[in-house]
């Protein structure tokens, strides 16, 4: 018998959880400093709207119906349309190969923390500590390979012991802290720049590549076109209420990365650091911010287990993904399909971190490290021409009526319906594919150069 949620609850979280992770803190943050704050910030909250929450409740909607894997689910309603779960399933892969580096990253700072180096504000001292990490390869390796590990174990636990307990525990401890170091942002000096910078658009900053990087988060964040949610749909029970789901999990996870950004922000403002400086904006400016609190080495250590939770919370739903393939289509044994698919994503990982040290050119193609590579396959080709598949086959092939059936299945009245329709059929599609285009054609200039 398939397993389940225990409960609407243990679901959400672990929805909540897989898609609120890296995503929201670490990537967010540098996104929206990088292309202009406000503007960026505004697309984003529109897409979440328009399209992260119609397609939410398609993802959940549809697993739940099949109560199969990703790919099963597509194959039970067409044969011809497999291949969109087996693209899913092999997002999956690519995601986790550099997602798992980035959780190394996690790693290797909160045994700093524990050892006291990262209690200072100079940021030329917290600069240095993570120039250190991406210089050692061995380090980057093994911290991947730890973290790794310790995805496997939990999912190796099943769907209520492992994935859903560690969900329940971390999700409300993390958004606690994040408060509670968003509240110690905004009392900085100078904090108020960060502010305006968040939250006033400069609606000329709009251009197609903000659209597409904007979009692009947004299925990163929400783990929506890599099957996740799909895959999480299917182990529901037909008593949970899909819609309210569909609306907390896009508004948990982004009332979280909108916390993180006036986690990091304002801070960044108020130490002076560079908004744009990139991916490693929460690991050089949020210690400074801590170092600047009472207690803020407890501060700092409390962080970084949170943040490994998050990531942790992600990584279980990605590689979950995969094993549900293989167990449910090639009725492998779910221990040995979880420990051949970790080794082979770590596999897949090693140049990603490589590719990171001293930007090795052994490992790049075009203007891109394979880390580089990873993340734009993926958040801007996999996952959105995921997205798109998935509107066109609910809205086309499996049709709305017979998901408003499903998500009406527990006793209630879906009172959008109408509006949900005519979103899955027509605007979703159409925002979508005009967004891939632009991505498709960024991604091969890229490779090019």
């Amino acid at each position: 018998m398939r397993e389940q949620w225990s409960s609407k609850t243990g679901f959400v979280l672990a929805a909540a959880g897989s898609a609120v992770g890296l995503g929201n803190l670490w990537k967010f943050p540098y996104t929206v400093g990088m292309n202009g704050g406000g503007a960026y910030v505004a697309l984003y909250l529109l897409f979440v709207l328009l399209i992260g929450m119609p397609l939410m409740l398609a993802a959940i909607t549809f697993g739940r119906k099949t109560q199969l894997s990703v790919f099963g689910a597509y194959k039970s309603i067409s044969r011809r349309w497999a291949f969109v779960g087996a693209l899913a399933v092999i997002c999956g892969f690519f995601i986790l190969a550099f997602y798992s580096t980035v959780g190394g990253w996690v790693l290797y700072y909160l045994q700093a923390a524990l050892r006291g180096q990262l209690n200072t504000i100079d940021p030329a001292h917290l600069e240095a500590v993570f120039s250190q990490l991406l210089a050692s390869p061995i380090q980057l390796i093994c911290y991947q390979f730890i973290f790794l590990l310790i995805t496997l174990v939990i999912v190796l636990g099943g769907i209520r012991k492992g994935i859903e307990k560690a969900s329940k525990l971390m999700m409300p401890a993390l958004f606690l802290l994040l408060i509670i170091i968003a509240v110690r942002s905004l009392t900085l000096e100078g904090s108020m720049e960060g502010i305006r910078f968040l939250f006033t658009p400069d609606f000329s900053k709009i251009t197609p590549d903000l659209a597409m990087y904007a979009m692009g988060q947004v299925f990163f964040s929400l783990s929506i076109g890599m099957g996740v949610m799909i895959t999480y749909g299917s182990y529901l029970d037909k008593k949970v209420n899909l819609v309210q789901s569909a609306v907390m999990i896009p508004l948990l996870d982004t009332a979280v990365a909108l916390i993180a950004a006036l986690a990091t922000i304002p801070a960044v403002f108020s130490f002076g650091f560079e908004a744009g400086e990139g991916p490693g904006m929460m690991f050089i400016t949020l210690p400074a911010v801590f170092a600047s609190m009472p207690f803020g080495q407890v501060f700092v250590i409390l962080f970084f287990v949170l943040v490994l939770f998050a990531a942790l919370t992600s990584s279980i739903s990605m590689l979950e993904v995969a094993i549900s393939y293989f167990v449910d289509e090639k009725k492998f044994q779910r221990k040995s399909s979880a420990i051949l698919i970790s080794i082979a994503i770590f596999i897949m990982g090693i140049p990603a971190s490589l590719s990171l040290v001293a930007k090795n050119q052994l490992f790049s193609i075009g203007s891109l490290s394979i880390f580089d590579l990873y993340d734009k396959l993926t958040s801007n080709i996999l996952l959105t021409t995921g997205a798109f598949l998935l509107s066109i086959f609910i809205g086309w092939v499996l049709k709305p009526e017979n998901a408003i059936q499903e998500i009406e299945a527990s006793g209630i009245h879906f009172r959008l319906a109408k509006v949900w329709s005519a979103l899955i059929k027509y605007i979703v599609p159409v925002g979508v594919l005009i967004i891939l285009i632009q991505s498709y054609q960024e991604f091969i200039s890229a490779l090019l150069r």
